[in-house]
């Protein structure tokens, strides 16, 4: 390989509320275990662990470093990453254009560098490629997968999402939720539990290790573990994330020059691990190479980039019916889940009532560009925009909390404007009837403050100081993300479809 870089039911109503929490309120999702678990999946007590030595030399202050971009990098995540500013990196990278959004993957650059103590492994585990559900996952059939392998997980089933799947299908649903690479699920359990491999599964309900009442299945396992993955991929992604504790307390600070998918994989096991089980998962022998085994080198699987340099959105609309006034409800959140990515926004229709209500029928949630519906799920709605009726490719939005009459169904060719159904407060956990929306491309989700924006109708996004907080602004005008519904946080569709 290159160094490139488990049978319960769970009751709807608490497996809804325990699997989307996109619009309560901001929650740690992930507290650091107490106790350690030891390379044999045992809990013990130990204290922390002295982390190695970088290999990195002890650079001077803002010397400059020789770096290649990577898909997804922005500037304001790699001046975190090393420690250094955007000023500093434009001025030693004169050609770097003004309004540059992602950088070009493959440009080589200098980058002033600010020496820190114990950045972890240069190892790279695992390409961002295979480490979302996007286009390097079309094709793959986990089902058709599972059922060549020998192991527990193939006769597995249980209640999951609504319904009975077995568990090739849980690994599926709980890969498109989060958008995380089924591949990578698959390796995980593999490497954890012998999933695919083994003939009984672990007699521990807690498969993955995560110590949490409720969470004794095989499903909020890999919903926990997906959740945990993203928290980590995106906050290394969007510069959020510059250090870590492990399960004994010791610190990692991630290499400067590492990509998300691997930081996303550092972060996973760190939430588990001691300081040796935690290097032995995050080196070359660790879950790299169970997933190579499976699957063959991932590094080697020729594909475009995942988010290639200049990225920016097409127009998008308001989702929201033409002259109609909406409340800006939630600021930047949480896309899916807890915690990263905050790629969401909230929108309520205006109305007499609080709390959950069902809308008048003007009030239905608009489509925001021309698409395709490709899922719909409790309170879910999914539309493809560039038509090819794959969710893992190009530029998807994602409306949550839609009523189940009228919502439009997979295969509708929706026009920008059309109606994709009424906000109301299904699925999740939701404290009033609204309509949560966020975007992914090529199956990444794309932060709603970042560096680049969620525009709809001219009106920018822009990051609070926490969770649901934020603003839009549009010229001199500017909308505060309010749960109050107040005069400061409406905004009103001005959208004209003959424009």
């Amino acid at each position: 390989m290159k160094n490139k870089f488990i049978h319960i039911s769970v009751s709807l109503t608490l497996l809804v509320y325990i699997l989307v929490t996109g619009c309560a309120p901001l929650v740690d999702s992930q507290p650091v275990l107490a106790a350690a678990i030891n390379d044999n999946n045992n809990i013990e007590v130990s204290k922390p662990e002295a982390q190695p030595t970088s290999s990195r030399p002890e650079y001077e202050p803002g010397e400059l470093v020789d770096y290649i971009a990577q898909t997804g990098d922005s500037l304001p995540a790699l001046a975190t990453h090393f420690n250094t500013t955007v000023e500093e990196i434009k001025a030693a990278n004169p050609g770097i254009p003004a309004d540059v959004t992602t950088m070009p993957p493959g440009m080589p650059m200098k980058i002033p560098i600010y020496y820190l103590p114990l950045w972890g492994t240069t190892y790279q585990s695992i390409p961002d490629t295979a480490f979302v559900n996007g286009p390097q996952q079309s094709g793959f059939s986990t089902s058709a997968f599972v059922a060549t392998k020998p192991g527990w997980i193939k006769n597995y089933s249980a209640y999951a999402g609504g319904e009975n799947r077995t568990g090739a299908q849980i690994v599926d649903y709980v890969a498109i939720n989060f958008s995380v690479s089924p591949r990578l699920l698959l390796a995980i359990l593999e490497y954890q539990t012998g999933a695919l491999s083994q003939e009984n599964a672990p007699e521990d309900k807690n498969l993955l290790g995560h110590k949490e009442r409720y969470y004794e299945s095989l499903y909020l396992q890999l919903v926990w573990a997906a959740n945990t993955l993203n928290n980590g991929y995106y906050g290394w992604r969007s510069g959020k994330l510059t250090n870590f504790d492990l399960a004994d307390g010791s610190l990692i600070r991630p290499d400067p020059w590492q990509n998300a998918g691997s930081v996303g994989i550092q972060y996973y096991f760190s939430q588990l691990y001691g300081t040796n089980a935690f290097q032995k998962a995050t080196n070359e022998n660790g879950l790299a190479s169970t997933y190579f085994d499976l699957f063959s080198d991932p590094w080697d699987m020729e594909t475009e980039p995942l988010i290639p340099g200049s990225l920016r959105q097409p127009y998008l609309r308001l989702p929201f019916p033409p002259g109609k006034t909406w409340t800006l409800t939630g600021g930047p959140h949480t896309g899916f889940g807890k915690g990263e990515p905050f790629a969401a926004l909230d929108f309520a229709p205006a109305s007499e009532h609080s709390g959950c209500f069902v809308p008048e029928s003007q009030h239905y949630s608009a489509a925001m560009a021309d698409g395709i519906i490709v899922r719909n799920d409790i309170g879910l709605v999914a539309q493809d925009l560039d038509g090819d009726g794959d969710e893992r490719t190009g530029w998807v939005i994602i409306y949550f909390h839609i009523a189940t009459p009228g919502k439009a169904i997979p295969g509708e060719m929706l026009r920008a404007g059309d109606p994709v159904g009424y906000p109301s407060c299904e699925g999740g956990t939701a404290t009033g009837t609204h309509v949560h929306v966020a975007r992914k491309y090529n199956g990444e989700w794309i932060t709603a403050g970042g560096v680049i924006p969620f525009e709809m109708e001219g009106w920018v996004t822009h990051d609070g100081q926490q969770a649901y907080h934020g603003t839009l602004t549009k010229g001199s005008q500017t909308v505060t993300a309010s749960e109050n519904s107040d005069l400061y946080s409406q905004i009103t569709s001005d959208y004209n479809p003959s424009q």
